[in-house]
């Protein structure tokens, strides 16, 4: 596939949960986070948002009780912080806050087939390489480590579940991708003014495509 134009220079991630107090806590007690913005998403979710540099840390919120489901390929993550600890959100997932990472936010994927999954971050998602089976984009890092297959779960259940990648042109990038036999989790939709759609890697892990109307220039689709 050809090179993927990026509209900023790192990408986010997002987790589901019922414990919106816990996060914050975690986020800005802990992290030293900055509280951004609340994004409707429907269906009952708010998406409260975290700046970590260039990241956002998405939290999508329901009050509608969300059954623990498996643990995804996305494990953990590691942040740029002013103190060393080793902390877990309140689903479970592990946080390292650490004062010299070499990224503002790093992702930790595991995997039974580390070579299949950096073929795919690097071939199609595009993602610079740096490192054995590690991607960058700007700020933000991502890590594969050899361990056991994820389970497939859906990105709005309990946990840490997606990232996001913000793109000029949604549309047009899903359509590529299926045709480079990439699987498509959600079809492109507009919500206000992101035309966003999911992929899922080989693990089945969801990637969003986002097409940001503040970040492009450009309005988005209906």
């Amino acid at each position: 596939m050809p090179g993927i134009a990026f509209a900023k220079p790192a990408f986010d991630v997002g987790f589901a949960t019922n414990d919106l107090d816990g996060f914050r806590s975690l986020w800005e007690g802990r992290a030293g986070l900055v509280y951004d913005h609340l994004a409707r998403l429907g269906g009952g979710f708010h998406q409260h948002r975290w700046r970590m540099g260039d990241s956002i840390i998405k939290v999508n919120h329901t009050r509608t009780p969300l059954e623990n489901s498996a643990v995804g390929g996305y494990r953990s993550l590691t942040l740029k912080a002013g103190e060393d600890a080793d902390l877990v959100t309140p689903d479970g997932a592990p946080v390292h806050l650490r004062k010299n990472p070499g990224a503002d936010l790093t992702l930790h994927a595991e995997t039974a087939d580390p070579d299949a999954l950096a073929r795919f971050y690097g071939e199609h998602l595009g993602l610079e390489p740096d490192g054995a089976n590690a991607f960058r984009l700007g700020g933000s890092r991502l890590v594969i480590s050899p361990g056991a297959a994820p389970g497939r779960t859906g990105w709005r259940e309990r946990g840490l579940r997606y990232m996001t990648v913000q793109i000029f042109d949604c549309d047009g990038l899903t359509a590529e991708m299926q045709a480079a036999g990439v699987e498509i989790g959600q079809p492109p939709r507009t919500i206000g003014q992101v035309r966003y759609s999911f992929v899922r890697d080989p693990d089945g892990n969801w990637i969003e495509l986002s097409e940001r109307a503040s970040l492009t220039g450009k309005a988005v689709s209906a």
